[in-house]
């Protein structure tokens, strides 16, 4: 099975034919589904769309269950949380949709942790980490693209001298190199390689 353009979130299954991961759509499972627009809705009252799936949450005065429903709670009507609450030991807390959210200063509302600057994130070498609200993900750095090769992905080098994306002068030869080009004067020129004369 070959998959001429790949499957960045999926497995190649036959000729160009890819197998999304959950979460994921498209030709070449590049694009994220949005779950919250599904029929019928995944969760009771919020939806909050995610890279590759979603959380649930609920209207002010509602505590989210463990199946994504939401049931009444007269204590958490009181506290007035932005994303629902819990009730422990008589204590009532509010939550956050994702591990990549926090509670605010004034305990109610949740504000996103960068996991990018503060380093929570991990991201492998040549990839570069790319915040979200509520979590992260890990892009390849430019000159680099995902490609799904051996069982697993990884960030191959960009031949941007096969794929044209170059900008050598017309008189000047393109050298590919890990990430990048390099542009050389042909023969007779002299220049940069982007400019020769």
């Amino acid at each position: 099975a070959t998959c001429g353009h790949g499957c960045k979130y999926g497995e190649c299954m036959g000729p160009n034919k890819c197998k999304c991961l959950p979460g994921f759509t498209g030709k070449t499972c590049n694009q994220d589904v949005n779950e919250c627009g599904l029929k019928p809705r995944p969760c009771e009252h919020r939806c909050m769309n995610t890279h590759g799936s979603y959380k649930c949450y609920c209207l002010n005065g509602y505590m989210l269950m463990p199946d994504g429903t939401c049931a009444s709670s007269r204590t958490c009507d009181m506290v007035n949380c932005q994303y629902g609450c819990e009730e422990l030991k008589g204590q009532v807390q509010c939550l956050c949709p994702s591990g990549g959210l926090q509670l605010g200063p004034n305990g109610r509302t949740c504000i996103d942790i960068d996991e990018c600057s503060t380093g929570k994130a991990v991201c492998s070498y040549n990839r570069r980490c790319v915040n979200t609200f509520g979590s992260f993900y890990c892009k390849c750095q430019q000159g680099y693209e995902l490609k799904y090769t051996g069982g697993r992905y990884s960030c191959a080098d960009v031949n941007e001298c096969v794929t044209n994306t170059h900008r050598c002068n017309l008189h000047a030869e393109c050298l590919n190199t890990q990430g990048s080009f390099q542009c050389k004067c042909k023969q007779g020129y002299r220049g940069s390689g982007f400019d020769c004369a």
